[in-house]
């Protein structure tokens, strides 16, 4: 096909990869980019990849990439005929749809009808309904009161989720299986949706033993044409955040994936939609053949890539041709699917902590090109708390399901964030799963394995690798005696180059003698290793025990980063006191701030007595809710205030422990 006739220029009114990928799409079409960035991305990558960028404000969210004005303003500076949302900010938001089409600018997606239908997860409930969509059970009325939602849960049936009406991406949804639960449950779900959606609006429904989550790409023109693409599986899931996807899913069989194909044409019949969009269904494992309609998405998906590797259809390009006024260019019959492909979600989080946010700055950066990488990454990237952890996807594809997830998890471990802590660990944690590879998948899955998972220690080759990459950049380039030598010589024997690295629990202390040509490496008391090494712009060449090693290397003030084909690992560098510190109180507990972040809440006041267990602090980052509560008992005295930006360890509270009776 040619290039569009209606657009030479199109605003992406997002950042990071999905940015970038949208700006690919636009590139092959013969179209002009325009990037947004707020003052946290002004190096971002999105930002160099487009043709012109213009600057929209200061890094929190609301002042820069949800403001609407802004983003109108910019794209009529820079002369954008229309305006792709690609996901999360205003991707739904009704008043932008209606600003754009107001200011003569259109609109990447569907009307905004559409999406204040498929928006409100009640009003959508009932328009498809109308359509014949099977719904999940439950009570979805506007303007339900905890008392309403409480006095209804027995009828509904235990378990229940319970959701907001606004939003998606998990944020608000909450599973209870106790009724003595519900409330709390209630007044934090409200709490989250409003801060995250600007409306606290909940409804229940029954939540589905054994459920699988499975999601239908529609593509519908404005001539009155509604193909599906067909199914992602999505169930590998952690707070109904999904990790891992796949198309198609491993569960339904041709007669069934016609079935729910159908039923995502009807739901966007219901609306009269156009563009692309995800119609999301609960599946239970138990029954395969029932499905139930959940939500609509009017918007592309993160995980859209994997539909695109098995049809060959570009999705962003046939969102631009759509809203052109093109019709599509086949029909349901002309689409088939072909292999199998498998995404994964890397993440800025600790898997080792609960899956914490992390941050930091990109100091080395190893991504595959054996697979498809959506990435908004570049080294010098600065990974804040400002925005979703998510920073890349990794994407594989193959004739059959076994070999793609083998590559996928091959792909991997060959993707290294130097300076950064991921998920990748984990990733490759879940893809050797028995049960995932057999296909045996449910939304609860993941939390099953999650007690299963131990982060994977360093190996000794890594603090031979730390050690020995800062006894290279102490080591002169050409000494003169043996004097000049950091190490150092006395009487009768060298004295060895000595560092104390930390990484996870483990702590050791490794000597390094001779020369890094040719030296030796001693990991606290365990036998000498032979070793020689030498460094090649940014990557450690590193013999040891007769082993060759390419390491990519990376560092910042306290730490070392080493990545290869088989992990990526971080180590700290310790530095020993001087004098010993004294002893805090036995039983006393500082309450820490586990990642960088906003506090938001504060249930308890100076000098407040508290039980073990009790909340005292709530942390926000990266649109996620963290609770802090006490590890013991005693009184508490706070550190902090609602507002307040905190960082990694940041002293919030103190809890002194109750005195215990003598024995």
């Amino acid at each position: 096909m040619g290039e569009s006739a209606l657009f030479n220029t199109i605003l992406v009114a997002n950042r990071g990869e999905i940015a970038v990928r949208v700006m690919r799409s636009l590139r092959a079409l013969g179209i002009r980019s325009v990037a947004v960035y707020s003052d946290a991305d002004r190096d971002a990558l999105h930002v160099r990849e487009a043709d012109t960028a213009v600057h929209i404000g200061p890094a929190p969210a609301r002042q820069s990439y949800l403001s609407v004005d802004k983003i109108i303003a910019a794209a009529k500076e820079t002369g954008a005929q229309a305006i792709h949302p690609g996901y999360g900010f205003l991707s739904e938001n009704t008043a932008f749809a209606a600003a754009c089409a107001e200011n003569d600018i259109v609109f990447l997606g569907p009307s905004a009808r559409a999406i204040e239908v498929m928006g409100d997860k009640i009003t959508a409930k009932n328009a498809v309904t109308e359509f014949g969509v099977p719904v999940v059970p439950g009570i979805a009325k506007p303007g339900l009161t905890d008392d309403e939602l409480i006095a209804a849960a027995d009828e509904v049936g235990f378990p229940v989720l319970v959701k907001p009406s606004a939003g998606g991406g998990g944020k608000g949804m909450r599973r209870v299986e106790d009724p003595k639960d519900l409330p709390e449950a209630l007044r934090s779900a409200r709490r989250e949706a409003g801060s995250a959606f600007g409306d606290d609006t909940l409804f229940l429904e029954r939540f589905v033993t054994r459920p699988r989550h499975i999601e239908v790409q529609v593509l519908a023109d404005m001539h009155g044409s509604i193909v599906h693409l067909g199914e992602r599986e999505c169930s590998l899931q952690r707070r109904h955040q999904k990790v891992i996807e796949e198309a198609p899913s491993p569960l339904l069989d041709e007669e069934t994936r016609a079935k729910i194909g159908e039923a995502a044409c009807n739901t966007a019949r219901s609306v009269d939609y156009t563009g692309a969009g995800t119609v999301e269904f609960i599946v239970s494992a138990d029954k395969p053949d029932e499905f139930f309609f959940m939500e609509m998405n009017t918007r592309l998906q993160v995980e859209h890539p994997v539909t695109e590797l098995v049809t060959g259809v570009d999705l962003v390009e046939w969102q631009v041709r759509i809203a052109a006024g093109e019709p599509l260019g086949f029909a349901q019959e002309d689409v088939t699917l072909s292999g199998h492909a498998i995404e994964a979600r890397v993440y800025a989080e600790d898997p080792g902590r609960g899956f914490l946010p992390t941050g930091g700055t990109v100091l080395g950066l190893s991504e595959p090109s054996s697979v498809r990488v959506d990435s908004g990454l570049r080294v010098g990237t600065v990974v804040g708390s400002d925005y979703d952890p998510m920073l890349s996807k990794v994407i594989a594809h193959a004739a059959d399901r076994a070999t793609a997830l083998h590559r996928l998890d091959q792909a991997l471990a060959s993707t290294a964030v130097l300076g950064v802590g991921t998920n990748i660990e984990f990733l490759r944690f879940l893809l050797a799963d028995e049960d995932v590879r057999a296909g045996r998948l449910d939304t609860a899955l993941l939390d099953r394995r999650l007690p299963d998972y131990v982060a994977e220690p360093a190996p000794d080759l890594a603090f031979v690798a730390a050690a020995v990459s800062r006894w290279l950049r102490h080591w002169p380039e050409a000494p003169n005696s043996i004097w000049d030598v950091p190490t150092g010589w006395r009487v009768g024997e060298p004295v060895p180059y000595r560092v104390r690295l930390t990484a996870g629990d483990r702590t050791d202390i490794v000597k390094l003698t001779g020369t890094p040509e040719l030296g030796t490496a001693v990991i606290g008391e365990a036998d000498p290793i032979d070793i020689s090494a030498e460094m090649d712009d940014g990557t450690l060449l590193l013999t040891a025990a007769g082993r060759r090693h390419r390491l990519r290397v990376a560092e910042d003030h306290h730490h070392l980063w080493f990545a290869n084909g088989e992990g990526a690992w971080s180590l700290q560098v310790v530095r020993e006191a001087s004098v010993r510190q004294h002893e805090a109180h036995r039983g006393d507990a500082e309450i820490l701030s586990p990642m960088p972040g906003t506090v938001i809440a504060i249930h308890v006041a100076s000098g407040d007595d508290v039980a073990a267990g009790t909340p005292v602090v709530v942390v926000e980052a990266m649109k996620m809710e963290h609770t802090l509560t006490s590890p013991v008992d005693g009184t508490v005295v706070i550190h902090s205030s609602p507002g307040d930006q905190v960082s990694v360890d940041q002293l919030l509270a103190r809890v002194t422990a109750s005195a215990t009776p003598s024995e």
